[in-house]
């Protein structure tokens, strides 16, 4: 399933686009948002796919939203206005759908989507992985990484950082849903959208922060802080 969202400032064009992703059997709705802004929050603690989202908006149209996302999903912009079509485009979106818009159209546009993410997955199999060690894919190599030497992963658009103890980090496709279903629960916990931290590692946490090498700090964030003060308390020493 591609976990999505909306966001459109006129009602009845999000509860159209609502629905039509509803209707779609691929999509999942997470939620929708009638500004910008509103969507800001929710993306920093939870992790989308996909967001449809309307250019012409006030308080910040789609264009600077998507523009202002270190770590944005993909794109399918929805607009009335047929110039704003490149300038979409320029931020790598999936597609761009001129309203009124029906569902025949809609479905071609999530289609598009549905490849990319299948094509994204498979560039990103990985060969082979145990509790030990895998096998990931990386700039024409295949490189074997041993999980003992991950200090913690970091998520960029399509690709994740591997941040290692004693060498360079590794650049490789893939997301970071589907890394963190391959690395073992007891060693591993996503802390962030953007951070899963190997969890033998931790030495020091600070104001909600885990610290690594005193200058690089991983936030928890609200989705993912429960499970990680559970981890905490059952091996805490009071």
């Amino acid at each position: 399933m591609i976990q999505c969202i909306a966001i459109d400032d006129e009602p009845l064009a999000l509860q159209q686009i609502a629905g039509y992703i509803r209707k779609t059997p691929f999509l999942d709705l997470k939620a929708e948002f009638d500004s910008a802004i509103k969507a800001v929050s929710f993306l920093q603690e939870n992790e989308i796919d996909l967001m449809f989202v309307d250019i012409n908006m006030p308080d910040m149209n789609g264009l600077d939203f998507v523009k202002s996302q270190s770590h944005s999903p993909k794109v399918i912009f929805t607009t009335a206005y047929s110039e704003y079509a490149i300038e979409g485009f320029k931020v790598n979106a999936l597609d761009y759908l001129l309203k009124p818009i029906d569902y025949d159209i809609f479905l071609k546009s999530a289609n598009k989507a549905l490849e990319w993410f299948s094509l994204r997955d498979k560039k990103s199999t990985r060969i082979e992985s145990n509790d030990k060690f895998l096998f990931i894919k990386s700039e024409y190599k295949v490189l074997r990484i041993n999980l003992s030497d991950i200090k913690y992963i970091e998520g960029m658009r399509e690709y994740v950082r591997i941040n290692m103890t004693s060498q360079k980090p590794i650049m490789t496709i893939i997301s970071m849903k589907r890394i963190e279903e391959f690395l073992p629960q007891d060693k591993f916990m996503r802390v962030h959208r953007s951070y899963i931290v190997n969890l033998e590692k931790i030495t020091t946490i600070e104001r909600n922060r885990i610290v690594f090498d005193n200058n690089t700090y991983i936030p928890v964030s609200g989705q993912y802080n429960l499970k990680f003060q559970e981890y905490l308390n059952k091996n805490f020493l009071i």
